[in-house]
């Protein structure tokens, strides 16, 4: 199972209807995910709820500007099946730099700006812009 995807296509799905507001089960990825994302301007806010006894759920507070969504696209890269890893010097760009890759790193989830500044490549997460 594809716990990154899932996350990936929630958020898409919520974009997709207008929605302000979209949840998933939490986990440590995806919290660090969403920081990434609110890092660069691309979600308002992400909050962490116990909704009963052991089970966490992450909830998105997504962003808009005049009733348009900041993120437009949002692609996961690297599957279960293949994994895409990249250099320090082959992060790709997305969209010219107007949008941002994800990457997983030994210095944890960075943006693809934030792991040429550390030096470092990693497994290739996803694409949004």
């Amino acid at each position: 199972m594809d716990t990154i995807g899932d996350f990936l296509t929630i958020i898409r799905n919520a974009n997709a209807v207008g929605k302000q507001i979209c949840s998933a089960a939490a986990s440590n990825i995806r919290v660090k995910l969403a920081d990434v994302l609110k890092r660069n301007g691309y979600i308002c806010d992400y909050a962490i709820e116990e909704v009963r006894s052991g089970v966490k759920e992450i909830s998105l507070k997504l962003k808009y500007v005049r009733g348009v969504s900041v993120i437009t696209g949002i692609v996961r890269c690297s599957r279960p099946g293949c994994r895409l890893y990249h250099a320090n010097r082959s992060i790709p760009r997305v969209y010219n730099n107007l949008g941002i890759c994800i990457l997983t790193t030994s210095k944890g989830i960075l943006s693809g700006k934030e792991a040429l500044q550390n030096h470092v490549g990693g497994e290739l997460l996803c694409k949004v812009w």
